[in-house]
């Protein structure tokens, strides 16, 4: 059974930081790219970013320099480490493999950003 569970999220103000998790488990976490999406209410689910299996990352425009995304491969653990935030970052966040060609999806994270 494929689980993703999300955590870390919470409510900061404007220009602070936190650091979001997910753990994955019932695949192969480490064959697959990984990276979390964001989606608030009334809008379609975003990609934030991605890491491949080897490392490599890539990050949607609004967050570079800003977010950075990694991965224990022997934790089957996915992490987002978010700064700098801003008002527009608030928004549910989920990790899940990429591409998300399957239904799977964890119950994700809230993020809220007070400015």
């Amino acid at each position: 059974q494929v689980q993703l569970v999300e955590s870390g999220g919470g409510l900061v103000q404007a220009g602070g930081s936190l650091r979001l998790s997910c753990a994955a488990s019932g695949f192969s976490f480490d064959s697959n790219a990984m990276g979390w999406y964001r989606q608030t209410p009334g809008k379609q689910r975003e990609w934030v970013a991605i890491v491949s299996r080897r490392g490599n990352t890539n990050y949607a425009d609004s967050v570079k320099g800003r977010f950075t995304i990694s991965r224990d491969n022997a934790k089957n653990t996915l992490y987002l480490q978010m700064g700098s935030l801003k008002a527009e970052d608030t928004a549910v966040y989920f990790c899940n493999r990429v591409p998300t060609d399957w239904d799977y999806w964890g119950q994700g994270t809230q993020v809220t950003v007070s400015s």
